[in-house]
């Protein structure tokens, strides 16, 4: 009886899900209805409901002001990864290899840094950046491999 109960119950739910509708946003920013019967059609919405919807992109400069400080490392952690060539020093001369541009002009925002892992955001020839090291890998945040 449990069975045939559980059973039931499964194909309830499933029926509940496969009819779903989605709504959806073009790359002009209109917005549309998709059917569960294979059609579509758009909603219409006044403009500033439409302005709320989309996210205003973040900035890709560094706006550094003058008396900007650098954020302290912790000192354990840059002499043990002295010995794979992974501390801040080798972080900023990947980055400024990859961004063609010297050492002095790349600047650490912030930091997030753990024994085998950190996330480095820095800003290198006026442009925000993301770093990621694992172990003793150092490699930009949307790269794989």
């Amino acid at each position: 009886m449990k069975t045939y109960l559980l059973l039931l119950l499964c194909l309830v739910s499933l029926t509940g899900f496969a009819q779903n509708n989605h709504i959806v946003n073009t790359e002009d920013g209109k917005r549309v209805l998709l059917k569960a019967d294979f059609t579509w059609e758009y909603i219409a919405a006044d403009s500033t409901s439409v302005a709320s919807i989309v996210k205003p992109k973040e900035s890709t400069t560094c706006n550094l002001t003058e008396d900007f400080t650098e954020p302290k490392l912790d000192q354990k952690i840059q002499a043990q990864l002295k010995r794979g060539r992974a501390t801040m020093s080798y972080v900023k001369q990947k980055v400024a290899k990859d961004y063609n541009c010297t050492v002095e002009d790349v600047f650490l925002l912030s930091v997030s840094e753990h024994k085998a892992k950190a996330v480095y955001h820095l800003c290198a020839n006026g442009k925000k950046v993301t770093y990621k090291r694992i172990g003793n890998t150092i490699i930009k945040k949307e790269q794989l491999f």
